[in-house]
């Protein structure tokens, strides 16, 4: 683990939630992006070393509308940083831990992505994630 990568945040209205991480911390965010997979829009802030990743649902049936059905708007994940996301994907998996996705998944922001169940990490969804390079095409994506 190299330390946190971002903090995700689900809201209801990007444009909206923009404007107030703005003013908030002083910068613009630097990067609008759709993962249709997850079925969410996402903005991302940089904070200092670490990022801010604000998600918008795109469609009601997508994990982020219905994290905001149950719990409003709020930190919905923790991202790690991690250089072999393989390996910690076994290295978590043998210490217990329920992993979401057993293969890597791209993600925004350039990564691949894994997520951790909340009942294994005290109700904190954690998201391992890794730069995209090598190349996505290693895990048979496009």
């Amino acid at each position: 683990m190299k330390k946190i990568e971002h903090l995700g945040i689900a809201v209801h209205d990007l444009e909206a939630s923009n404007l107030l991480f703005e003013k908030l911390l002083g910068v613009s965010h630097y990067k609008i992006e759709d993962v249709a997979s997850e079925g969410v829009r996402t903005s991302f802030f940089a904070a200092g070393p670490n990022k801010i990743e604000l998600l918008e649902p795109t469609s009601p049936e997508s994990p982020i509308a219905k994290f905001l059905e149950k719990k409003g708007e709020g930190i919905h994940h923790v991202a790690i940083a991690v250089d072999d996301l393989e390996a910690e994907i076994a290295r978590l998996t043998k210490e217990g831990f329920t992993v979401l996705n057993e293969k890597p998944k791209k993600g925004a922001d350039n990564k691949l992505v894994v997520f951790l169940h909340p009942k294994s990490t005290n109700g904190v969804l954690i998201e391992l994630c890794q730069d995209a390079t090598p190349p996505i095409d290693k895990w048979g994506m496009e």
